[in-house]
């Protein structure tokens, strides 16, 4: 389903909104590759200079589909988002939409022409309800929004497509300022808000309120496309709560020329999100809908409350923290721990019954975590991600460092004929050893020699396979879990004796939302860890 866009023929009428799922290079080079649907591809919104954005909580769920998020504008600055976007390889029958925002008219222009020449066009971001000082503090002032579009519009020659918030009294005045300026079209809406979402008598944003996406705001996305189209004629990207090829046609009736599909996507695995537009393609196609029937409604981003028991220093920097009760977690999977005022992260979970985790000292919410006390009210959700499922005849080697004992502890117990390497810097950085050695055939290695093997964890893994036979070689289902360079070591003795079908890799990736919507966890070959793992398949 081929549609004309700014000169170009579009292999899709589709393109995912900025800010979800296309948010990292490796993930924009994956859609182009596979996702052929996905006519344009927009990029995050991306300034002048480097944005942390805000501590996680970043998403928060208040209905099945409906979303709250405040990411905060998180994005690497122009120079390096130029830099990285120059090596992607673009389909001629794809358009590359970059996201830009500024802080007053002049860092506008300076973002724009540092990425227009890897860009086919830009997308102005005027429409961001909870960053201060950005978006939608200007997209509600027609005369700054002409201002700003004229001034870029100035200094590039591809098309300037600025992203209108709903929230301002006549979306229509807004785009024919816009217009007036020199738009060559429209992106409408942003997320409507700003909204505000709680959990046990606490705000769950980080920032406390943010922009509210998913299937409720579908009747305000297409209100604003009609006004839109109507005060100016120009092409519009249509989005906000489509999920379904209903709501696509809808946008199309409205009068958009390509539709967004955004928090419709949450919790899909990329393959699933492949499919999902297949489906969605083929039923504007056929006059059906049954893409929807794909959409993730059983997504559960609640809070349940914790208690910890016990904070156990192993060292300076390690702890394992012990809670009062049982969470559902399988092998695999992982959960985020919140605590109101600090922020969230994710864990694997140690154990299970009792709920333990293991802390390494990495950052602000981890370091709180070394000295957090017993009696402490925290908070978990999840479990997230795909439960490992290693064949009934297979035998599991799990290898691990850092605090990726954590992540496969339960492997080795729940599936059992387990072999476990772990390895560390010395003997006092080692945890939850003899637990591990009750279900499982443990192997140490230190740095330094104080315990087990004098060396790395992968050459004392090289050794043990060396000694064994090809028959029980072919057997053998291994699981990584630790920092890249352990895992990337790790899996090149393992490729010397077995096939990448045995191998399974989980790395210590930044996550922020765990449904896969902020691409935070972007893998080199653009999946994401969330998602798609956390024990990715060895490709």
């Amino acid at each position: 389903m081929t549609i004309e866009f700014f000169g170009k023929t579009l292999s899709g009428p589709f393109t995912v909104p900025s800010g979800i799922v296309t948010t990292a290079v490796p993930i924009i080079q994956y859609v182009f590759d596979h996702m052929p649907e996905v006519g344009v591809v927009t990029t995050k919104s991306i300034g002048l200079e480097p944005r942390l954005g805000y501590r996680e909580p970043v998403l928060s769920q208040y209905a099945p589909g409906c979303f709250v998020n405040a990411v905060g504008l998180t994005n690497p600055g122009a120079h390096k988002s130029a830099e990285l976007m120059a090596e992607l390889k673009v389909p001629a029958d794809r358009f590359l939409l970059t996201s830009i925002f500024g802080g007053s008219v002049a860092e506008f222009v300076e973002v724009a022409k540092i990425l227009a020449p890897v860009s086919d066009g830009l997308e102005l971001n005027l429409s961001c309800p909870h960053a201060k000082g950005y978006g939608m503090a200007m997209g509600q002032d027609p005369d700054m929004v002409r201002e700003i579009v004229s001034a870029v519009k100035a200094v590039v020659d591809i098309p300037v497509i600025p992203k209108l918030t709903p929230n301002a009294p006549n979306i229509g005045e807004i785009a024919r300022a816009a217009a007036e300026g020199g738009a060559d079209g429209f992106c409408a809406i942003n997320t409507v808000g700003p909204g505000y979402t709680s959990a046990h008598g606490h705000p769950v944003l980080s920032n406390g309120a943010g922009g509210m996406s998913g299937k409720g705001v579908l009747p305000i996305g297409l209100k604003c496309v009609r006004e839109v189209a109507a005060a100016t004629g120009l092409p519009i990207i249509g989005c906000g709560g489509v999920s379904s090829a209903d709501d696509v046609r809808a946008f199309f009736d409205a009068g958009a020329t390509v539709v967004g599909v955004g928090s419709a996507l949450i919790g899909l695995t990329t393959d699933e999100i492949a499919d999902y537009f297949r489906t969605l393609a083929a039923d504007l196609e056929s006059g059906n809908n049954r893409a929807e029937g794909q959409v993730r409604y059983d997504i559960d981003m609640n809070f349940r409350p914790v208690t910890l028991v016990h904070n156990q220093r192993v060292c300076e920097d390690i702890c394992v923290l012990t809670f009062d009760r049982k969470v559902n977690v399988q092998a695999g999977e992982f959960i985020f721990l919140w605590i109101p005022g600090l922020g969230e992260k994710p864990f694997s979970a140690l154990t299970d019954d009792p709920f333990s985790l293991a802390v390494i000292d990495v950052g602000e919410f981890t370091h709180a975590l070394m000295e957090l006390p017993a009696g402490t009210q925290a908070y978990v959700r999840g479990p997230h991600g795909i439960p490992v499922a290693p064949p009934e005849d297979g035998r599991i080697v799990a290898v691990a460092g850092g605090t990726g004992l954590a992540a496969v502890y339960q492997i080795a117990r729940d599936f059992g004929d387990a072999t476990v390497f772990t390895g560390a810097r010395s003997a006092e950085r080692l945890y939850f050893v003899d637990e591990c050695a009750q279900i499982a055939d443990v192997h140490i290695a230190t740095d330094d020699g104080s315990a087990g093997y004098h060396g790395v964890v992968t050459e004392l893994l090289r050794e043990h396979l060396q000694t064994m036979p090809a028959d029980e070689l072919a057997k053998l289902v291994f699981y990584n879990c630790g920092p890249a360079p352990m895992v990337h070591a790790a899996v090149k003795v393992q490729r010397e004796f077995c096939g990448d079908e045995q191998i399974f890799s989980s790395i210590d990736y930044l996550t922020k939302c765990g449904v896969g919507i902020c691409g935070a966890c972007a893998t080199p070959d653009g999946r994401r860890l969330c998602v798609d793992g956390p024990f990715l398949a060895t490709v």
